[in-house]
This record gives C-alpha cells, structure tokens and sequence, in this order.
C-alpha cells in the first residue's frame, strides 16, 4: 500500500524523460500507472468483502508516535479505486486535451502528486502522516487550478482554493492535537477505543468545531463553498479529477472516517445535518442559474457535496449506505459529464449552453456518453443514481420528528439537480442545431474512452448493484458506523412512498427543463444583499490583509537601516528590560547585582583589566574615527580580545570560532567599504543623542543580564548531564559542545549554515554586479 502511494511521486521524476522520448504517446504510458492501481486496488475486493482488513506499518518518527501505518478496508478502497479508476480515464483524457499544450510535462508532474497524496490520505492510518498527505492535495490543486496561470482569472481562484483549504488543513491539524491531548496516540484506529474519552473530555467541543472547519473547507460546505465552482477556470481534466471525484471528496471521506470517534452527539448530528442540507439545496438553486456547462457541473457537485454530508450527519441504517452509494454513483456520472462538458468546448469552442444544441449528428459518442452519464445523474432507473437517490429518500424519511424539514430539502434538490443534469448533459445534443464551431467534431479515442467507461459502469452498477457494489459498500458502510448494517441493494422496493417522490421528481424536473429560460430570468432576479454572500467576506478579508501588509511594510520597511536597527534594539529593551521592573522582588533583584558585581572584583585579574581597557579603548576609537578601513580594524581588535577572554577561561572552542567570525567579518566590510568615501557627519545632533541613547540602554541592558545570570551558582542540569553522559556514547564524540551543535542541534546548525550560505551568495551576487553601462 505503501509503494502504491509511493508510486505517484516516484513517476513525477522521469515524466520529462518520457515527454523527451515520445511526446505522442508520454501520457497513455502515465495514464497506465493508475490503471496498474486500480487493478491492484481490485484484488482486494475478495478479502475485503469477507470483512478482513489490510495493514501495512513504516516507522517514521518513533519516538513521537509519528509512523507510516496504512490501512485499507472497505471505506478506504471504495476511495481508492475511484481515485485510481478515475485517474486512468482522467490521465488518458489529457493525453489529448493537453497535446499541444507548451505546459503538459508540468500538468503530469502536479497531477500524479494530487493522486499520490489522495491515495495517501484515504490508506493512512496515522493522523500527522495524514495531514501531510492531505496538506499536498492543497498544494497540488493549487497548481493544477493555476495551470493557465497568465490568466488573473485563475491566479485568483488557485489563490483562493490554496487559502480556504489550507486554513482549514490548520483547523484540522489543530483538532488532531487536541485528540492527542485526550488520547496519546496519533493511529486512527486505536483512537475507536477512546470515543468515549474524547467525547466526554472538556476538549470535545473545540476537537469537533476545528475538524469540522477542516472536513467543510475541503468539501466545500457553506459558508465555504464558494471556492469549487471558481475553481473550474482550471483545465477540463482538472475538474473532472479534483473537483468531481476525488478531491471535494476527502473531506468526506474525513468525516465518515472520523465518525466512529466523533458521532452520536446532538452536536455531530444537527452540524452536519444542518450544514449539508442547506448546502445541499442553496447550491442545487445555483445550478440552475448557470449558463457554463463546468459552472452547472460545479454547483451541482457542491449539492451532492452537502448530501454527503447531511447522510453523515443523519447517520443510522439507512443514511450511510445511501451515502457510500450515492458516493459511488456521482463519481461515475459526474467525471463522465465533466469530461463531456470537455469534448463540447473541444469541439465547438464554448461551454454555454445558450449557444449549443442538436450536437447529436455531429458527436455521437459525446453524447451517447452525456446522455447516460446525465440519466444517472439524473436519478432515473436503471442507473446506479437511481439506487442512491431512492436510498437518500429512505433517510430521510426515517430521520425522526424532523424528517419533513429534510424530505422538502432532499425534493427540492433533487428536483434542481434533475433539471441540471439535464441542461449539462442532453440539452447540448438535442433540440434546434446551434454551435460557434464551424464542424463540431467529436474527440479522438484518448478522449472518449474513459467518459464512456464511467457512463456504462454506472448502467451496470445500477443493474447489477445487489452482486458488484453491496459487499464493498456493507464494509464500507461497517467502518462507519462500527456494527453492522442490514441492508440491500434493489432497483425495485415497491409502491413506496419513496418511489412516489422519486416520481414527483421526475415530473417536476422535467418541467423545470422544459420552462429553463423562464426560470433561469426569475432566479437572476432574485440576490441577496452583498453582505449575505460568503465570497465577498472572503474578499473584504484578503483585501484587508493585503492592505494591512501594505501600511505596515511602509511603515516597517522604509528603507533605513538605522531605522530597523533601532526598532529591533528598542523592542528589545522594552521587552526583556520590562522583566526587571517586577517591583515586588526589587530587592531580591539588587542583592542579585551586589552580589554578582562583589564576585565580579574578587576574581578579576590583571589580564582581565587589561583586555577591558583595550576594548574600551578601540571601541571609542570606532566611534571618534572619520576613516572607514581604520574603524574596521579597530572593531577587529575588539573583537580579537573577546576570543582573548574566552582563551583565558578555558573555552578554546568559542575563542576559535569567534577569531574566524572576526576575520571573516573584517574581511567583508573591507571588500564592501574600502571603496566609499571617508566619514561624514550628515545626521543632526539631536539624532546622534537619540542614537547614544539607544546604543547606551542595550549595553546596560546586556551588562544587567550578565550581572543578574551569573550572580546564581551554575548548578547541575538534568539537560548538561545528558549531553555529557551520551556524547561520546551515542554521538561518539568527545568534545560535547561539537556534539551538541553538529548532533543534538543538527537542525538548527543546518539552518544556520543555510542563513550563511545564502549571505555569502547575496555577498558574492553584490560583489559580481556591474552597472550595464560600465560593461558597454
């Protein structure tokens, strides 16, 4: 499982080496990985049916409970094998969609990540692993939305996506941790044994707001729904994929994941049942106002979107085998109809279905693949859309006292997204013939293989539902409720009232269909005030921070260096000086500095006093010199004597390494300076008083730490006595102070050398630099 995830990234490295080979044919042989996927995903259909899980455990982190652990039972392949099915049809389309495409090698590298990190999320088993994992489904999508990146219009959406979906992978990051704190562990599926723990700990109710701030970000659930559908300036496949199938589909997965763990309060209930029903309904209204055939598609996901999630909340026998169904189903017609919605702007030029229509003569495999994607879609039997639209009816029929509040929004919506699927799918082909493109044609076979693919497998999984689709969904449908469920998987139930509003449904939407310009005139009429739309919050917002940002960096970064050294010694002393005016241990603090400062001339020599002179001396040599190469030299001095100190106290290591910081920055400052003209006095008297005073408070500053730190005896640390107890056992080194920055602090040493590394390549940079009209 773990090679599989591992799979998708390792591809990414040889991409360019195959478009290099054959540009022709480098995506069908890309497109062959999630196949090999998916066909390796089926073969565990059989155990898992028989109730039997699949794990696999990587150390990672250890000693932090950080691990590599993946698990694959029913929920998590059903995931699976849509992410990779989807992909072969997704990765194949582009193979033509994005032929001539300058930036192809590039859209294989960022999608082969997307699917890799969906894999990962859906398989792993350990939560921080999981959220990296998620974290890189952020980032991927966020290249994939900005793929035409010269466009603002996908600047702007990629922006969006990437901060409504990374903030809420914080909330979520937030809401692991606090699990943690009740329970100390970071596996998913040893957190099932403390629900009880988590759900009675003082911690519940800020676990569950942060992750469902997380799940609703990333599932686009109002208030922050508004992402998906401007997320479609991204290409066709993209949409198909990540805004279809798989993506908007984690969230959802984390929910039934995380419901053994967090459901069974009023609270999980009525947020999810709330949130998803209204969403359900406000974006299946929004559909139908759309003229853009991605736009439709979009609103009409956010719909199911908020089904999916109004079944969690639900919950019980009838709701989460009407979810893990009607999951299934709108990932086969919805891909397909995405990606028909492709071939229609491939081979006409437009997505607006005002201007299309009487394609069928000219596309017949686009729309004998629209035409059974959108009667899936559409609920209609024997489609597998069929099957889940009757068991959604189910639930919420047996919801409870509440249940017609939900069987008015599962109508209503259901009703919208009958009309939709049909704007989407059979408007384009029928009817009086219109288009912009000169000879609508349809695509060549990389294109139409994989829509017709997932069309038909929703036929035959609506056909054969109760033999192919109900033992993996019973597993499924067990992981997220615990017990077992007892249901079954029928085209025909009989009379029901179910069945009836099924037919009332149909009857309804087909006169939305027919009366689409009508109503389409009467809903543009119908806004709300700005105010009530949660996409100009999240603009006023953004436009507040950046304003922000723009006065403080003004204020900030003006430009001069005095300034910023100003600010930052200032702050400083505002901030550690204010430590020592706690006037109820005054006293305390002065018998500190008496002491330190009596121990102080007890210990002095005539070294010490020596050096000190010296020091005092260069030092107000630097500030009365007007020579710049002579001030430097002087600040050498200074510093020489430091590393003197540090020689004459027993700390060769520190003497050495401040002799080569001081040669190196002698060294420096005579390469940039020795070309300036000498010193002059521009600055006003009051400026350079300003500036003593300044330079005057941090020594002080300084002085009364040294004198306040070393009034106290060094005593024994439980840290110090590791360090030199495990240095030369563990590190097998004898100088501790070596081990302790190249081992026990090897990251932070890394970092600094990093921060080095970099000054010495701005140093080089500024030393390389020419004026052009000097190379002229």
């Amino acid at each position: 499982m773990f090679l599989a995830v591992l799979l998708g990234f390792l591809l990414t490295f040889i991409v360019p080496l195959l478009f290099k080979i054959s540009k022709k044919y480098a995506g069908m042989i890309i497109s062959l990985l999630p196949l090999g996927l998916f066909i390796y995903y089926l073969s565990f259909i059989p155990s898992v049916a028989s109730n039997q899980i699949s794990r696999e455990y990587f150390e990672w982190i250890p000693s932090l409970g950080v691990n590599l652990s993946f698990v694959l039972d029913g929920l998590s392949l059903t995931f699976a094998l849509i992410i990779s099915g989807i992909g072969f049809a997704v990765f194949l389309y582009a193979s033509s969609y994005l032929r001539d495409s300058e930036k192809i090698v590039p859209f294989y590298i960022y999608i082969l990540i997307f699917m890799a990190s969906m894999l990962g999320v859906v398989t792993c088993d350990n939560m921080i692993a999981m959220f990296v994992f998620w974290e890189l489904t952020s980032i991927s999508s966020f290249l994939l939305i900005g793929f035409n990146h010269e466009q603002e219009k996908s600047r702007y959406a990629a922006l969006q996506a990437l901060l409504i979906t990374a903030g809420g992978g914080l909330a979520l990051m937030a809401s692991f941790i606090l699990m943690w704190q009740v329970s100390p562990t970071f596996d998913i599926s040893q957190l099932f044994a403390s629900k009880d723990a988590i759900q009675q700990s003082p911690y519940y109710t800020a676990i569950f707001i942060l992750f469902v701030i997380g799940a609703f970000t990333k599932s686009a659930q109002f208030p922050f729904h508004f992402w998906l559908p401007n997320a479609m300036e991204a290409p066709t496949p993209v949409s198909a994929y990540l805004h279809s199938a798989t993506m908007v589909k984690a969230g959802i997965f984390i929910l039934a994941k995380f419901s053994p763990i967090l459901s069974g309060t009023d609270l999980w209930q009525w947020t999810l049942a709330g949130f998803g029903g209204w969403t359900m309904l406000m974006a299946s209204v929004m559909a139908l106002k759309q003229t853009d055939l991605k736009k439709i598609l979009a609103y009409s996901t956010v719909s199911v979107l908020g089904t999916l999630t109004m079944l969690l909340g639900i919950g019980g026998k009838d709701a989460i085998p009407a979810m893990i169904i009607y999951l299934v189903a709108h990932a086969l017609y919805k891909g397909a109809l995405f990606l028909t919605a492709g071939m229609i702007d491939h081979g006409t030029g437009t997505r607006d279905i005002n201007q299309l229509g009487g394609l069928k003569k000219h596309m017949p495999i686009a729309t004998f693949v629209g035409v059974v994607a959108a009667l899936s879609g559409m609920g209609l039997i024997p489609f597998v859309g069929f099957v889940g639209k009757e068991m959604v009816y189910e639930s919420v029929i047996n919801f409870g006292n509440y249940s017609i509040i939900f069987i008015v929004i599962a109508v209503v919506s259901a009703i919208n997204i009958f009309a939709a699927m049909a704007y989407a799918g059979i408007l384009p082909f029928f009817g009086k013939e219109k288009h912009p493109g000169a000879k609508p044609h349809d695509a060549g076979w990389q294109m139409w293989l994989g829509p017709i693919l997932l069309s038909i497998f929703g036929l035959i999984f609506g056909i054969f539902s109760s033999a192919l689709v109900e033992p993996l969904a019973r597993n499924a449908a067990m992981q997220i409720n615990i017990d077992p469920l007892e249901f079954h998987l029928t085209l025909w139930h009989g009379f029901n009232l179910a069945l009836w509003l099924s037919l009332a449904t149909i009857a309804c939407g087909l006169v939305i269909y027919y009366y689409r310009i009508q109503i389409a005139a009467f809903l543009s009429k119908w806004a709300l005030p700005k105010g009530f739309y949660p996409a100009v919050w999240y603009d006023y917002g953004l436009n507040g921070m950046l304003k922000s940002a723009e006065m403080q960096t003004k204020f900030l970064q003006n430009g001069h260096l005095r300034y910023y050294i100003a600010t930052i010694i200032l702050f400083f002393v505002f901030v550690a000086g204010s430590s020592f005016f706690n006037f109820s241990d005054i006293n305390l603090i002065e018998n500190s500095f008496y002491i330190a400062f009596e121990n102080s001339l007890k210990v002095l020599s005539l070294y010490d006093l020596s050096i000190g002179v010296i020091i005092t001396v260069v030092s107000t040599y630097v500030l009365r010199s007007n020579g710049r190469l002579s001030s430097i030299a002087a600040l050498g001095v200074s510093g020489s004597m430091i590393a003197l100190l540090f020689i004459i106290n027993g700390a060769p290591d520190l003497a050495m390494t401040q002799l080569a910081i001081e040669t190196l920055t002698v060294i420096l400052f005579v390469l940039v300076l020795y070309k300036l003209p000498r010193f002059a006095v521009h600055s006003k008297l009051n400026a350079r008083v300003r500036d003593f005073i300044i330079a005057l408070s941090a020594g002080v500053l300084m002085m009364l730490f040294v004198l306040y730190v070393s009034s106290y005896p060094m005593l024994s640390t439980e840290l110090r006595d590791y360090f030199a107890a495990t240095s030369y056992l563990i590190a097998h080194g004898k100088n501790v102070v070596n081990v302790i920055l190249v081992d026990y602090r090897g990251l932070d040493t890394m970092g600094e050398i990093t921060v080095l590394s970099m000054a010495a390549i701005g140093v080089y940079s500024l030393l390389r630099l020419k004026n052009k009209t000097e190379d002229k």
